[in-house]
């Protein structure tokens, strides 16, 4: 028995065709209508798109011109830079020179002090800090040991009195109400 899909394909093999035969004018329908798609394509998109990709590739160009003259300009800045902080470490090397060649005024030397140093002064204040926040800790512990044992001697207390006969969850036995007399 035929399926419906079979009967075309049979017609076109007896009629000379097969899956894989060439029919011209099937062939010559594509080629016209690639080449009106690519005409299409040319006059209306293939030009627009051109200048887009021209123009940005021409912005790109210009800016790593622009890139390129910015960074000799920051070397040249840099070179002068340079070469003025080496004349004003010279200058400023003569000038201490001077100075320390001659006397002081301003001051007698037998009364000035050296400053204390910076370390020393930021070693005492770490070791303050360690000493207060040891006695902090210390007095912290000293604290919970007190709260730990009124806890423990509030509970130690609760479980030493006797608790009434009516209640509902225990007996004077410890085990609940409803296990004793067998409910459970």
């Amino acid at each position: 028995m035929l399926t419906p899909n079979a009967a075309p394909l049979l017609l076109a093999a007896a009629e000379g065709g097969g899956f894989l035969s060439v029919d011209a004018t099937l062939l010559w329908a594509t080629l016209v209508a690639f080449a009106l798609f690519a005409w299409i394509l040319g006059k209306f998109a293939w030009g627009p798109l051109l200048k887009i990709v021209d123009d940005r590739e021409k912005t790109i160009r210009e800016q790593v011109d622009s890139a390129q003259l910015a960074a000799a300009e920051a070397k040249d800045l840099l070179a002068q830079h340079q070469e003025m902080l080496r004349g004003r470490a010279a200058s400023a090397r003569r000038s201490s020179r001077r100075r320390s060649r001659r006397p002081s005024r301003s001051a007698p030397t037998s009364s000035r002090r050296p400053a204390p140093t910076p370390t020393r002064s930021w070693r005492a204040r770490a070791s303050r800090w360690g000493a207060r926040r040891t006695r902090r800790i210390a007095e912290l512990r000293a604290q919970v040991a007190d709260i730990a044992v009124e806890a423990a001697s509030r509970i130690v207390k609760s479980s030493l009195t006797e608790k009434p006969s009516g209640s509902s969850w225990t007996t004077t036995s410890g085990l609940p109400r409803a296990q004793k007399e067998g409910r459970a």
